[in-house]
């Protein structure tokens, strides 16, 4: 079989399941071309996932970033400050600072604001015959969400997507742009939350952004310019990989409309469906790391320097771990999914996407009694995101 996962268009209609199902059962972990003449080492098993994922000392994320491409230098010092893109010792400081901040009680206690923002989206789609139901509605829930979580200004919504849209979707002609756009959204996107920092910092203000800024972590406040790096980062993972989620889910809903009518009627499997919406859709399908020492990942030796990239998209439909992968079940038992990654770097919002998730369907039920697809969704062209850009569609409210 000719083997390319690398190129955006090999996903231009979803997961090349084919292509990963031969990895698994010939090449496990299978050295990839890459177009600049190099290569990196592909990880298709779910085991080996795992372990590289828990693998920190030899297996970096700051060494070369979590990125197929490696980064030009100036690009690459900034995305560093990423806490994606930090190893241990660094990355402790500022994943404490945030992860008191998602704990269970406090998301417990945003859960009816996250409900009254879905309530207000679903209000005003009731007035649209027609919707593209990626922006309309499944990008509008975690955009609200994590803005007004940071208490930004409403106005400035629509500029955190597309700065968000330009960084994730740099590949797909309709949503990127050129390599100097890409690092210009970046650069302005950080120089926002900079600005944000020293607007909050020393205030005793309630938002996500003033109980970061002005958290002591082993006795040490997060400066203005780590937190740039951090509110890039939050502000990025909490738009585009919930609205793949959200929109991806529904989309397999209708495609087996008698789940969609299941879950209607009976809401409280909605958390089980959602666990089986991540593993089926995989937000994001691969993250990047760089050996750091010569090792071996399943009998196959990796130099020093190697790039080593995670495929969760093909972790996700490993019939060694899950029973019968390519039925989408929402009953699954057994579902240790690779959708939020794993080990130190498992993603921080891993809960408030479930919650949007649940709560978007929740209300999407109460407030519609149909919606019809009116045309085959686009996916965005990227072999790093996994969602769709446009999902035409006609929504019949109550």
């Amino acid at each position: 079989m000719n083997i390319d996962v690398y190129s955006p268009d090999s996903y231009l209609n979803g997961i090349p399941h084919k292509q990963f199902q031969w990895l698994r059962d010939n090449a496990p972990v299978y050295q990839h071309p890459h177009p600049d003449g190099s290569s990196y080492w592909a990880i298709s098993k779910h085991a080996d996932v795992m372990a590289v994922s828990r693998d920190f000392q030899t297996f970096s994320a700051e060494r070369g970033f979590v990125l197929i491409d490696d980064l030009p230098d100036s690009t690459l010092e900034m995305a560093r400050n990423q806490l994606l893109g930090m190893d241990p010792p660094r990355h402790a400081k500022p994943r404490r600072a945030v992860i008191t901040r998602f704990t269970s009680s406090r998301l417990k206690a945003l859960e009816p604001q996250i409900r009254a923002i879905a309530q207000e989206i679903m209000h005003a789609a009731q007035g649209r015959d027609t919707v593209n139901f990626v922006d309309d509605l499944a990008g509008d829930l975690p955009t609200a969400v994590i803005c007004e979580l940071m208490e930004i200004p409403r106005d400035m919504w629509p500029q955190i997507r597309r700065w968000s849209d330009m960084q994730t979707s740099a590949s797909d002609p309709d949503l990127g742009g050129t390599e100097e756009e890409v690092l210009q959204a970046s650069i302005e996107m950080g120089t926002y939350g900079f600005e944000l920092a020293c607007e909050r910092k020393g205030k005793d203000g309630d938002d996500l952004i003033s109980l970061l800024i002005n958290q002591e972590v082993d006795g040490e406040l997060i400066s203005e310019a780590e937190f740039a790096s951090l509110f890039v980062q939050i502000a990025v993972a909490g738009n585009e990989t919930t609205r793949g989620l959200i929109s991806s889910g529904m989309y397999q809903l209708l495609q087996q409309p008698e789940l969609y009518r299941e879950l209607e009627a009976q809401p409280e499997k909605l958390p089980s469906a959602v666990e089986e919406m991540l593993r089926w859709t995989c937000p994001l399908h691969y993250f990047r790391r760089t050996a750091t020492c010569d090792t071996d990942i399943g009998g196959t030796a990796i130099k020093a320097g190697d790039k080593v990239v995670m495929l969760y998209s093909s972790a996700n439909f490993d019939e060694a771990v899950f029973d019968q992968p390519m039925q989408f079940n929402i009953e699954r038992k057994h579902n240790p999914h690779m959708a939020f990654g794993h080990g130190i770097h498992l993603c921080l919002g891993a809960n408030l996407a479930r919650m949007e998730a649940r709560i978007f369907f929740e209300e999407f039920f109460k407030y519609f009694a149909s919606i019809e697809l009116l045309g085959k969704p686009s996916y965005i062209r990227s072999n790093s995101i996994h969602a769709f850009k446009t999902m035409p569609a006609k929504l019949l409210p109550r």
